[in-house]
């Protein structure tokens, strides 16, 4: 059922936003020089890796300066890239990773193996659901850029304390699965993104 869900969704979703994401995409190209989407190597279901698409929003070459994102206003990110994070419409194209099967329209976001890599044994559990646009990990983070920007350490912040709980609330969402469950995040993302 779930499955089917993300299909349906996915597929209209694309087609419903074909037009916004056309301007998008030529507001992106035209903001800055590089390509229009990123595409970033991510951990998928049971560990396999697999290339999650969003728009481009940072200047090419950044991922060398630090895989995470400090703050509001880290000075790699474009003038089209603030409004699109701050929107969440970089996160868009990921309908494609859905309509393939990579994610889901929810489920816990999908990390890269760097940071997976120092999950716990408990904490690799998560990796058995399909990875998500939305969980309840992103309502509750949803300011993640600002509160590592306010962080002496923003790794060692990320490390030891973000990630961690947002790890608990992937295994919370595992626990609580469902369609239901999946409509009830859908509405709260669409909410707190409106807010």
């Amino acid at each position: 059922m779930k499955r089917a869900f993300d299909i349906f969704a996915s597929f209209f979703g694309l087609l419903i936003l074909l037009i916004p994401m056309l301007l998008l995409m030529l507001w992106v190209a035209l903001d800055s020089r590089g390509g229009v989407f990123y595409r970033q190597m991510r951990v998928g279901r049971y560990g396999k890796d697999f290339r999650l698409w969003k728009f481009r929003t940072m200047r090419p070459g950044s991922d060398k300066k630090g895989l995470l994102t400090v703050g509001g206003r880290d000075s790699r990110i474009t003038r089209a890239g603030y409004f699109l994070r701050k929107t969440k419409m970089d996160e868009l194209p990921q309908l494609i990773n859905v309509l393939t099967g990579d994610m889901s329209l929810v489920g816990p976001r999908p990390e890269v193996r760097k940071y997976v890599d120092l999950y716990t044994e408990e904490q690799k559990k998560v990796l058995l659901a399909r990875p998500g646009i939305t969980d309840y990990a992103s309502l509750e983070y949803i300011d993640e850029n600002e509160i590592l920007g306010k962080a002496e350490d923003p790794e060692r912040t990320y490390i030891e304390e973000i990630m961690p709980a947002k790890l608990k609330l992937n295994m919370r969402y595992i626990e609580e699965m469902g369609l239901g469950t999946d409509l009830k995040i859908i509405f709260r993302t669409i909410g707190k993104i409106l807010s």
